[in-house]
């Protein structure tokens, strides 16, 4: 790769490029108006009868350096990620608290029969537990994110990531519980595996995991 004074536009923007981690569309936003800026500025000193790779050597040394410019690029990077970590949690949280119940209808222990165990209880209060300090983590998330976007003080980036840890450990702990939950009813409960609504509570949680997921995958990328 060309380095010092021989770098070029497009050298600088695939450096860039291949050093900034983070959601994608956010880092294409980045990598785009970078490019916007560059070009501009290679116009103007072209404009000023500067040949075309001067120009851009001219525009890449003024725009800054990596050192410069990465630590700000992946901080917005990490914010932005723990936007859409905060917001995948919420929904898949709200829809696991508001209808996890409706999963058990119909189970040999609804209708008043004999209760499961008192390990099974507990293992179901604890996966609505979890889900229910998803939902407060992931609103503080994103009211974090607002505050963070009027004021850099380094506080809050300390605070994002406890914040982003914590969403991505209840999404683990939530996935683990609940896959714990739906095999112990599986084992209590003939028919659950037949049972329509566990059927599609089962498909409905997965797809919300691995969404999610995607999520936690790029804040960790982005936090590092």
């Amino acid at each position: 790769m060309p380095c010092g004074e021989d770098v070029l536009v497009e050298d600088r923007l695939r450096e860039l490029a291949g050093r900034l981690r983070g959601p994608a569309r956010l880092k294409a936003d980045l990598l785009t108006e970078a490019r916007h800026g560059l070009l501009d500025a290679v116009d103007a000193y072209r404009a000023g009868g500067l040949p075309a790779v001067e120009a851009e050597r001219r525009a890449v040394a003024e725009f800054g350096s990596p050192a410069q410019l990465l630590p700000g690029w992946q901080a917005e990077l990490a914010v932005g990620a723990l936007r859409g970590l905060s917001l995948r949690v919420l929904s898949v949280a709200t829809v696991l608290v508001v209808a996890g119940d409706l999963t058990w209808r119909g189970s040999s222990w609804s209708e008043g029969e004999v209760p499961p165990p008192e390990g099974y209880r507990l293992l179901s209060s604890t996966v609505h537990g979890v889900w229910m300090a998803a939902l407060a983590l992931a609103v503080g998330g994103l009211l974090l994110v607002t505050v963070a976007a009027r004021s850099a003080r380094p506080g809050h980036a300390a605070l994002a990531r406890l914040v982003g840890a914590g969403l991505t450990g209840a999404l683990l702990l939530g996935a683990l519980t609940g896959a714990g939950l739906f095999g112990w009813s599986a084992l209590l409960w003939d028919a659950a595996l037949t049972w329509p609504p566990m059927i599609i509570g089962s498909v409905v949680a997965s797809a919300g995991y691995v969404w999610a997921g995607g999520a936690a995958r790029n804040w960790l990328l982005a936090a590092r």
